[in-house]
């Protein structure tokens, strides 16, 4: 992308942000990512947004057309056509801010320091720590890791079914430990 490409990408950034804002706050999402691609005429337009208790295709579906809607209203690209993509950030994504750690307790991570790497399961967080909790064998033991001392970290795809007392340690309540027990369909 060259210089020019980006200028004009952070000036439909800021625009689609304050386009988005009001349907975003009325629904509980926060904006994660605005990703503009693509020349004039065939542009991308890729919005990533998360809430706590994460969102269904048909919720991400519905909000989708919410933003469509507002960004057309705001007249972000003018008459120039452009594709829109929402979606939830996923698995692989880092782990920057305090809320995405609160939307990780009881998911497994890899934490990155400058000292070591360490996975576990997001037992708690504060603004200024996470706490993990590993699982050897049926010994259950938590580390707290302050969150200025993590250089990367992200959740892990996870093929276990955690036991429901190590789900019950990282304070999840029954609703979220059967959802996270059931196994994919």
């Amino acid at each position: 992308m060259t210089q020019q490409d980006q200028q004009t990408a952070d000036g439909f950034s800021a625009q689609i942000a304050a386009a988005a804002d009001q349907v975003l706050l009325r629904t509980g999402y926060d904006l994660e990512d605005i990703r503009v691609d693509g020349p004039a005429g065939r542009r991308r337009l890729q919005i990533i947004v998360d809430r706590d208790g994460g969102a269904s295709l048909d919720e991400v579906a519905d909000l989708s057309r919410e933003l469509s809607t507002a960004l057309d209203a705001a007249d972000v690209f003018g008459d120039e056509a452009y594709d829109l993509e929402v979606s939830t950030p996923g698995i692989g994504r880092p782990l920057t801010l305090p809320r995405h750690w609160r939307r990780a307790r009881g998911r497994k991570v890899t934490v990155r320091t400058a000292a070591e790497t360490v996975a576990g399961r997001v037992a708690d967080t504060d603004a200024r720590t996470v706490t993990l909790l590993s699982n050897d064998k049926g010994r259950m033991s938590t580390r707290d890791i302050a969150l200025s001392d993590i250089d990367h970290a992200v959740i892990e795809v996870d093929f276990t079914r955690p036991g429901e007392a190590e789900l019950r340690a990282c304070g999840l309540d029954d609703a979220e430990i059967s959802l996270r027990r059931t196994p994919a369909r």
